[in-house]
């Protein structure tokens, strides 16, 4: 059957009122009792699936009688780098299932010759760096929650988990099948997805669903129901539907067992310490209590074969923000660290087990039914060199309201298990951090906003001890105008969380317009401003900070900007800018400055990219000239040579006192199949007067069953000596 297409309408809302003051709730339709919620895509773009009556073969070629009685998604829409009428390179889609497994047959037909975009063959690649297919899959219809899989046209898979509308997760893996064959005018995909890795309610007769293809080396993003152009294809509230003939089947209790053996050996040079060569096992387990809740258990965890972080030089006042890397804390991770916001954060797993090792834990996450989600997080560590052991608890309930919008509740728990004798001066013996997160997401995605209220409890602490926000986010396709206000008392301890800042109150309004021009060149421009200001609690201001900038977007999917800014900052507590043991500033000292900055980002489809940023202006009392970027260079479909660099200039009234900081970071990422990977990252910080090195040797010799080889070491680069060294060897296996 041949689908129906329907032209889109746009509207452009008028922005008449201060949008921070209007709380849009009526913009989330309530769904019917029983019944999802509807968009119009819903209604618009239906894929019809069958069950096959025959075996499917996961072969690439599509010979299969049921792909050829299957009904047929195409004639996708362009999203980028315009979002008007169909896409220029023609996709069509297929889905049927089985007893055990979704099917999905993708043909992705060519407009030339010309070899395709492949960044890499690595597992879960970048999507705009490779020529690929994604597919979108709302199992619950509450276009919030779902499951993303796809393949790029070198082979290599892509898997995660979506939440908050539509984010997809990578650090989520889970066994499936695809297979990609090419011919003289196009290629097809064929993916076997197991209905046991899927959270879905049992009994419903329709899922939302959405597919994208991105063609880089055409600069062409389409997907199948329309997506507007500032939106991501990921994004659920405009997914279209999966209609099954019969409710798919209900998947069996599912457990998986991923037990792994690592070997290390190391040695401290500056303390003289040598570990001879040990041996350690450990052992995660994954049980799937419901189709749409699971349990993860984890006894003693190795995280050896995690990626290092990428250093920075550190000119700012406050803690650096470093990702969480480990993949056990980021699967369902907004049911655990998606409260609060950037900044401020009640949870933040990085503080488990980076002090102390981690002897067991558990997770329970998922859907109780279509509007209840539910988290637990439970972790114990050991005692390490002071660090007395601690308990960690997260404890979360969501439930959707209106269309896409939800309120959460939550509990954070540390408690120091040590005894009483053990636990070093100053230290609490337990800290506690709970709270109410709404968060808005209007049924067309323009309003997004976040609304909270938590308090922390410690001991001998009664008062200043809560944090409040609201943050408002209104985008059209040319508007984009956002508001948000923070009080944070003085006493807000989150031991297990990241807050940067305590005692104050802080706003920031942001406006931003732009263009899209009939050009060849030229995709979107425009300006945008922005304010922020922090006040001390008697509203005394501390910080302000407006900047003014333009950016463009070429056609080629090359950017730039240029902006400027203006900032005043009154110092609270002493302050050496340099953070590299200069003179400090005094506290209650105020200082003004103007500086000017340049981005630019090159054309990613080229062999060679690469981005920069270049800034001139002052810096408290002084000047500073900072220039960092990326140098990359692609030998594809193998991997990647990269550079990063940064060079920052400090110059003070006491000339004495001016420093220059390097930073460089040769990265080179070799992918030499699917399955075999290789990454060597040298960096060298002038800063903290250190160079490092991590060699990663990863083998996927089995589905999600890996071998790492992982060697580190760190020296002083003048004198040159040795810091440390380390060699871990692990091995890890699904038993499914």
């Amino acid at each position: 059957m041949k689908l129906s297409r329907h032209m889109k309408v746009r509207q452009l809302f008028p922005f008449t009122v201060p949008f921070f003051l209007a709380l849009p709730l009526f913009t989330n339709a309530q769904p019917q009792p029983g019944r999802a919620s509807r968009t119009p895509n819903r209604d618009q773009y239906t894929l019809l699936i069958h069950k096959a009556t025959t075996a499917i073969d996961i072969d690439g070629q599509l010979e299969e009688m049921d792909w050829r009685q299957a009904e047929v998604a195409d004639d996708f829409w362009r999203v980028l780098p315009i979002d008007t009428g169909y896409a220029e390179s023609p996709t069509e889609v297929r889905a049927t299932y089985d007893d055990r497994n979704l099917y999905f047959a993708v043909t992705c037909f060519e407009r030339d010759a010309r070899p395709h975009i492949t960044e890499s063959l690595r597992r879960d690649f970048t999507f705009g760096a490779n020529d690929n297919f994604l597919l979108f899959i709302d199992t619950y219809n509450d276009q919030t929650n779902g499951f993303s899989f796809g393949v790029s046209a070198a082979g290599a898979q892509w898997d995660g988990t979506q939440a908050d509308g539509g984010v997809v997760a990578l650090q989520w893996d889970c066994k499936w099948e695809s297979a990609v064959k090419h011919y003289e005018n196009y290629w097809n995909i064929e993916m076997a997805i197991p209905f046991r890795n899927l959270q879905f309610k049992a009994g419903m007769e329709e899922w939302g669903v959405n597919f994208s293809r991105m063609d880089v080396k055409n600069n062409e993003k389409s997907s199948w129901a329309p997506v507007p152009r500032q939106f991501a294809t990921a994004t659920l509230a405009f997914a279209g539907a999966l209609k099954w003939d019969m409710p798919p089947p209900k998947p069996k209790t599912d457990l998986s067992l991923i037990p792994y053996v690592a070997a290390r050996t190391s040695k401290d040079y500056e303390k003289e310490v040598s570990q001879a060569p040990s041996l350690d096992a450990g052992i995660d387990a994954k049980l799937s209590l419901t189709p749409s809740i699971n349990l993860d258990l984890t006894v003693n965890p190795d995280f050896s074969q995690v990626d290092v972080d990428q250093q920075v030089t550190n000119l700012d006042r406050f803690e650096l923000f470093f990702p969480e890397r480990r993949r056990f804390f980021l699967e369902n991770q907004d049911l655990f660290a998606g409260f609060g916001k950037d900044g401020l954060r009640p949870f933040f797993s990085r503080r488990i087990g980076l002090t102390n090792p981690v002897q067991a834990g558990l997770r329970l996450s998922g859907k109780l039914d279509e509007k209840w989600r539910i988290g637990l997080l439970n972790m114990q560590t050991g005692t390490e060199e002071g660090f007395p052991a601690a308990n960690f608890t997260v404890a979360s309930l969501q439930r959707r309201v209106f269309a896409r919008s939800n309120v959460g509740a939550f509990i954070v728990n540390k408690q120091l298990t040590a005894g009483t004798k053990d636990i070093p001066d100053g230290s609490n013996a337990f800290n506690r951090v709970f709270g109410l997160d709404y968060n808005l997401a209007s049924a067309n995605n323009r309003w997004i906003g976040k609304f909270f209220l938590h308090h922390a409890l410690s001991p001998g602490v009664k008062n200043e001890n809560t944090a409040l926000s609201g943050n408002l986010v209104y985008q059209t396709e040319q508007w984009k105008a956002e508001g948000s206000y923070d009080l944070v008392g003085a006493n807000y301890l989150a031991e297990t969380g990241f807050v940067r800042r305590r005692g104050l109150h802080h706003t920031i309004l942001g406006l931003g317009y732009k263009f899209y021009p009939r050009s060849e060149k030229i995709a979107n421009h425009g300006p945008s401003l922005r304010s922020e200001y922090f006040f001390d609690p008697d509203f005394r201001r501390t910080d302000e900070e407006w900047r003014a900038a333009y950016g463009l977007v070429f056609l080629n999917r090359s950017e730039m900007e240029l902006s400027a800014t203006r900032s005043y900052i009154r110092l609270l507590d002493p302050f050496d800018p340099t953070n590299a043991g200069g003179d400090s500033l005094a506290a209650g000292t105020d200082y003004t400055w103007n500086r000017v900055e340049y981005k630019y980002l090159s054309d990613a489809r080229k062999l060679f990219n690469y981005n920069f940023k270049i800034g001139y202006g002052g810096f408290f009392n002084g000047d500073l000239f900072n220039f960092e970027g990326t140098l990359n260079y692609r030998f594809q479909p193998y991997g990647s040579i990269a550079i990063n660099f940064a060079y920052n200039n400090l110059a003070f009234p006491d000339s004495s006192q001016d420093v220059d900081f390097f930073l460089i970071g040769p990265k080179l990422d070799l992918t030499f199949t699917t399955n075999l990977f290789l990454t060597a990252f040298v960096q060298y910080n002038e800063q903290a007067d250190n160079l490092n090195t991590n060699i990663r040797l990863q083998w996927r010799y089995q589905p999600v069953s890996d071998l790492f080889i992982v060697y580190s070491d760190n020296y002083f680069p003048s004198p040159w000596n040795v810091r440390n060294r380390a060699l871990v060897a692990k091995v890890s296996y699904w038993f499914n």
